[in-house]
């Protein structure tokens, strides 16, 4: 019995309409992932509504900072989700749009980006941010990949092993 892989693939878009114009969609193209996390899309709902939520056959699902031009993530997938979910429910962070999840009947994968933080700033109270096991938690096997120092992905399969009879 052979093993399907998932490509999962995370991005720092830096604005999607900047991305878009330097190639983003050929590059999705050529490199045909089946999940991609992007980061720093930079627009708001009307921005991508009818131009990117949709790249190269993979459908888009964001969560988008209330501030324009500012942080915002995103979910490209193949398949639709099964539920789709955005921000911590915190409103010290959800503002700012950093956390994306969508999950399916056999995967699920999410998406972060935090801010930076100056080594001089003080340190952060207790409990003050989510840790990282509450950005990707799951007790189930997980890959994950980050694409700078403060974005990652993970996916996490839901699918059981079986064992040939």
């Amino acid at each position: 019995m052979g093993t399907s892989l998932f490509k999962l693939t995370s991005l720092n878009l830096n604005g999607i309409r900047s991305a878009h114009s330097k190639g983003l969609e050929a590059w999705i193209a050529a490199h045909d992932p089946d999940c991609i996390c992007v980061q720093e899309v930079k627009a708001q709902h009307a921005d991508v509504a009818g131009k990117f939520d949709q790249l190269a056959g993979l459908k888009g699902h964001f969560h988008f900072a209330e501030k324009k031009g500012y942080s915002g993530v995103g979910i490209y997938s193949r398949h639709e989700p099964s539920d789709v979910l955005a921000g911590f429910g915190c409103n010290e962070f959800d503002p700012e749009g950093r956390y994306r999840r969508r999950a399916s009947t056999r995967r699920s994968a999410s998406c972060r980006s935090s801010a930076r933080t100056s080594p001089a700033a003080p340190p952060a109270r207790s409990g003050s941010r989510p840790s990282s096991a509450s950005w990707n938690g799951s007790n189930r096997t997980s890959r994950g990949c980050g694409a700078s120092a403060t974005s990652s992905c993970a996916a996490t399969s839901t699918s059981r092993t079986r064992k040939p009879t």
